[in-house]
């Protein structure tokens, strides 16, 4: 393969001014980061060290290997809601462990108890799907008092999914281990409970269906925590618990201990195993990737400072110009890619799916790069079957059975999120850029439709239409389509798995593609009815 041949000039006032908006962009995503490494008040945490326990990020740390990556997902979900906090009481993400790739879901025990808000289930039923469809061992590092009860209408109905998936997970042969180092009560019982490996620590795990002041409303019975559910307890009377250990830090030993003896996966090996490093700078992405999504980009730019050695083997290059698809390696890993080079045509949709097709045939995983206001529309297009074309690639999108990710590195309006693989369709993986934006279409566009529609109403019921009124419904829809479209409203409502630096997306992918090659890859030759 040859590289691809930048043709941007970085030194050009268009290429520093783009660089400069999207460091702003970067300032407010890392001023939100820092807002979710907070792990509750500092009381609480004060109160937590004098009681001899660790914070949440600090059990991580030390379960982690030396020196191993921890790519955390869904960091700011709820960032925007009225929550306990971007993040919500749980830090989740991908990390080595023994060796191994492992799923991890700290409880923030310092951040009102660990209780669990919408956004902190939410994040739990994402990392729940994640392990489940990369096959990958759970270590649970429990400190909770349950359902947030004020939020417990929307919680109760959906947090069983919780403990559904700890068991069939472990009817496929991909374990939960449970280290429990303070409460874990109520229907957080069943954490632990149903784990494959539950680990407790002395004179400070704590797990019953019912604490003592409900044993006493409920049965007159008299008793204390320990006794009622100890570690100890669980140890060597109920059978609830495994390993006893003695303190935090040997707890975290016995799971590394665990994940030691755990039987490989049959993971399916990297295609290349020279790794080589893009050509051109990944420092340059602040300037090739547009603040402002009205601004086109060469989607080969970003390619070209993402994949090994900047090479890219383009399918159909001279057909379907506003979509690129090709074959790449990443981290020594042969991906394929579909990148939108703008609105969508017939024979970007049909050049789509053929390559769709033939990845799912090679068995090569894809990567989905989204930018585009969706499918061209008007009466030649659809004259010439934009429907039709359209709907062949979403057919190819929800049948596909390769592993995808998708990243959102500009505009994702209309069906273009679907056919670029949105969050609809599950990608094992979906990250966002900050300048991103998702909305059914662009707020001038929205409101200039509902104008539209309101000035024939008004003409249908003979009346004359407000002038006035209809700007200011204008101006506010605007302003409601842009608040809701950010990339940061999106993350919030935990539509993607995290919003990331676009200097990082290499690292990024390195860490995703490992893990969606911890089981083998599958392609798929079954797809529903194509309308020829």
């Amino acid at each position: 393969m040859r590289p691809i041949k930048s043709k941007i000039n970085v030194q050009s006032a268009s290429f520093q001014d783009n660089c400069r908006q999207m460091e702003q962009l970067l300032d407010e995503l890392e001023k939100y980061k820092q807002q979710s490494l907070q792990q509750g008040k500092e009381k609480q945490q004060i109160k937590a060290k004098k009681a001899g326990k660790l914070l949440a990020r600090e059990r991580i740390d030390l379960l982690l290997d030396q020196d191993s990556f921890f790519l955390e997902l869904l960091p700011l979900i709820g960032l925007q809601s009225k929550g306990f906090g971007p993040g919500g009481t749980a830090v989740c993400g991908i990390g080595l462990v023994s060796g191994r790739l492992c799923m991890i879901n700290a409880n923030v025990g310092t951040n009102r108890g660990g209780a669990i808000d919408k956004a902190t289930l939410d994040k739990s039923i994402r990392m729940s799907e994640i392990a489940m469809q990369n096959g990958l061992t759970v270590i649970n590092l429990v400190e909770s008092s349950g359902a947030n009860l004020p939020e417990q209408e929307q919680i109760f109905n959906y947090g069983g999914i919780i403990f559904r998936e700890i068991t069939r997970r472990s009817r496929k042969g991909y374990p939960t281990i449970s280290v429990v180092f303070g409460n874990s009560t109520a229907g957080g019982a069943y954490i632990p409970g149903m784990s494959d490996y539950t680990i407790m620590v002395k004179d400070k795990a704590k797990v019953f269906l019912a604490g003592p002041p409900l044993v006493k409303m409920a049965t007159n019975e008299i008793t204390d925590d320990e006794s009622l559910g100890g570690a100890a307890m669980h140890s060597r009377v109920s059978g609830v618990s495994d390993y006893l250990a003695e303190n935090e830090v040997d707890a975290l030993r016995i799971a590394r201990e665990i994940i030691e003896f755990l039987p490989v996966q049959n993971a399916t090996p990297p295609s290349f195993s020279e790794v080589q490093d893009p050509i051109y700078s990944a420092q340059e992405l602040l300037g090739v990737v547009p603040a402002d999504i009205k601004k086109p980009i060469d989607a080969r730019e970003l390619i070209a400072r993402i994949v090994d050695g900047s090479k890219f083997s383009e399918f159909k290059p001279e057909y379907g110009t506003t979509l690129i698809s090709g074959y790449a390696y990443i981290h020594g890993y042969k991906i394929g890619i579909i990148a939108n080079n703008g609105v969508i045509l017939s024979e970007s949709a049909n050049k789509a799916t053929h390559f769709i097709q033939l990845c799912n045939q090679q068995k090569i995983p894809l990567l989905y790069l989204q930018n585009t206001t969706g499918f061209m529309v008007g009466k030649a297009y659809e004259e010439g079957g934009i429907i039709k074309d359209g709907a062949k690639l979403l057919n190819a999108v929800s049948n596909s059975d390769v592993p995808t990710i998708t990243i959102m590195i500009g505009a994702s309006y209309g069906a273009g999120n679907y056919a670029m693989n949105g969050r609809a369709y599950q990608p094992r993986f979906l990250f966002s850029y900050p300048n991103a934006k998702i909305a059914v279409m662009g707020p001038q566009q929205l409101s200039g439709v509902m104008e539209i529609i309101q000035r024939a109403a008004a003409k249908k019921a003979q009346i004359d239409y407000d002038e006035e009124q209809g700007k200011q419904l204008r101006d506010y829809m605007i302003q409601q389509v842009e608040q809701s479209s950010t990339a940061w409203y999106s993350t919030s409502k935990g539509w993607d798995d995290g919003v990331i630096d676009p200097r990082q997306t290499r690292n990024y992918l390195a860490v995703c593609l490992a893990t969606i090659h911890n089981l083998p890859i599958e392609g798929s030759d079954n797809y529903g009815i194509f309308r020829m």
